[in-house]
């Protein structure tokens, strides 16, 4: 393509979602020719929202499709390593003792003959350990505080999957200077006005000036300040099957032992609390419905949660719109990241959606104005990845046998609005979940192996009557405790290795 017919890209908003869409498409689009002219226009005087600072482990391929540096990313943003999210409170007590169950990234450990997921059931496992523990690794790495590599473990590869907990605002900064140092072009600048054309975006007005642009991508968080320019009635939301729609985050220092190689999330009156430890802090908060407490009670039952000792750093309030777009790409814009959609954080895939709507931009962006069609695959698509993760989160709630607050009675009756999802809890009553249940949705990283966590996690038991051989089941058991073994030699504890990277 020659200089006088380079197309050009302008991506509105910064954060998160803004810079890896420029990271991403100037990668893809500019690798050996540049065809496209890529400006990111950031407002200094709008802050990142970051209220997820926890991802689930498919982002590693992102960062190392990038070409960035796993040890320079993490020191750069304050990240430690996440295996999974331990889940607390999310049912009554069990013989006295708080409710939990973890859900990791990996897959179980295959059985022989039989799966290990019914061997657990036949052997009635379930009596004295927790689904995760009797079937991945990673529930016994965290239990001794050891995270997912050793000091030779290559880049972006451990002995179980891990995804990362980092500082969203870091994380935005770093791609940013890598993104400028690839040749994107940033202009700071607040965007005052939205020029339309037939065509769709004409122009933004920022700080007085007028940029144009062949192609826009909206990354301006829940305000859509283009989308919302180019269609009404545009928005489908999820607040029905997920009523939480607000959020208080703290920040405060870290606990003593931490930093844990886990997320926590933790059920509380009318919503859950997160607990996220990076190396420097702690961040927290609290999603929840904001039709059943205010503000200050929300906060206030945040901060009683925490302990008086908690010393706390700062605290925030968001609103949050829960849903997503009828249709993401309108005319010449395509809305990424919180314009596009926001499902609560409860399995960290706030990054997650940013990747997917790029990179299937980035196959679909095939010229400057594709045709309709093109577009409406991208839509049909975006919709059904936001729907199928819609679907995940409800199966978190809607498995309760909590009935102290109203929030949690509703919150059983929640797969009534995933009509699939409450089919397949029928089915599941009497045989194990398995990928044929799910094969032909629009699964993006939570597969039959993670409904399995919750499901079991959530005690929703198969009615299994096989006989059973106990020198096969004992043999399953023995395998995983000598993976077990094995992944403990050959991993550090959490603490040890992020002082390690720091000396390095």
């Amino acid at each position: 393509m020659s200089a006088h017919s380079l197309k050009k890209i302008a991506i509105v908003g910064g954060g998160s979602a803004g810079w890896m869409a420029a990271i991403y498409l100037n990668k893809l689009l500019n690798h050996s020719v540049k065809n496209y002219h890529i400006q990111v226009i950031e407002s200094p005087d709008i802050g990142i929202i970051g209220v997820g600072e926890a991802t689930v482990h498919s982002i590693r391929f992102f960062f190392a499709a990038m070409g960035l540096d796993e040890r320079e990313l993490m020191t750069e943003t304050n990240a430690t390593f996440k295996t999974g999210i331990m889940f607390r409170n999310w049912m009554r007590p069990v013989r006295g003792e708080t409710h939990e169950y973890f859900h990791p990234f990996e897959q179980q450990v295959s059985g022989k003959v039989i799966d290990i997921s019914s061997s657990w059931f036949l052997n009635r496992r379930f009596e004295q350990e927790r689904y995760d523990q009797g079937v991945c690794l990673s529930s016994h790495l965290i239990a001794r505080g050891h995270c997912p590599k050793s000091m030779q473990s290559v880049p972006y590869q451990g002995v179980v999957p891990y995804g990362y907990h980092l500082d969203a605002t870091l994380l935005a900064k770093f791609l940013r200077r890598k993104a400028v140092e690839a040749g994107v072009e940033h202009t700071e600048a607040t965007v005052s006005d939205v020029l339309l054309s037939e065509h769709g975006v004409q122009a933004v007005i920022a700080n007085g000036n007028q940029h144009s642009a062949d192609f826009f991508i909206d990354c301006t968080g829940f305000r859509g300040l283009l989308i919302e320019k180019l269609r009404e009635n545009n928005w489908n939301s999820f607040e029905d099957a997920l009523p939480c729609n607000k959020a208080v985050a703290i920040q405060r220092d870290l606990p003593e032992g931490s930093p844990n190689p886990y997320t926590v999330a933790t059920a509380l009156t009318n919503g859950w609390a997160w607990q996220i430890d990076l190396v420097n802090r702690q961040g927290t908060g609290y999603v929840y419905d904001g039709n059943r407490l205010t503000r200050e009670q929300a906060e206030q039952e945040l901060r009683e949660f925490l302990g008086e000792d908690a010393k706390i750093l700062k605290s925030l309030h968001l609103d949050m719109k829960v849903g997503c777009r009828q249709e993401f790409w309108v005319k010449n814009c395509v809305a990424v990241g919180l314009a596009g959609g926001f499902i609560e954080p409860l399995e960290s895939t706030g990054l997650h959606l940013i990747n997917l709507g790029v990179g299937l931009l980035a196959t679909h962006l095939s010229q400057v104005n594709p045709p309709q069609a093109i577009k409406d695959s991208y839509n049909r698509l975006m919709r059904g990845f936001y729907q199928d993760l819609k679907q995940f989160i409800v199966l978190h709630y809607c498995l309760t046998n909590r009935d102290d607050t109203e929030f949690w009675r509703e919150a059983g009756k929640k797969a009534q609005y995933c009509p699939q999802l409450q089919e397949l809890l029928g089915v599941w009553k009497y045989k194990i979940c398995e990928f044929h249940d799910l094969a032909g949705s629009y699964s993006t990283t939570f597969t039959d192996e993670n409904y399995r966590f919750i499901l079991y996690g959530m005690q929703h038991y198969p009615e299994l009557s096989l006989a059973t051989n106990p020198a096969e089941q004992s043999a399953i058991a023995a395998e995983l405790e000598g993976l077990v073994k094995k992944a403990l030699i050959h991993s550090l504890p959490q603490r040890e290795y992020l002082q390690r990277l720091k000396n390095l």
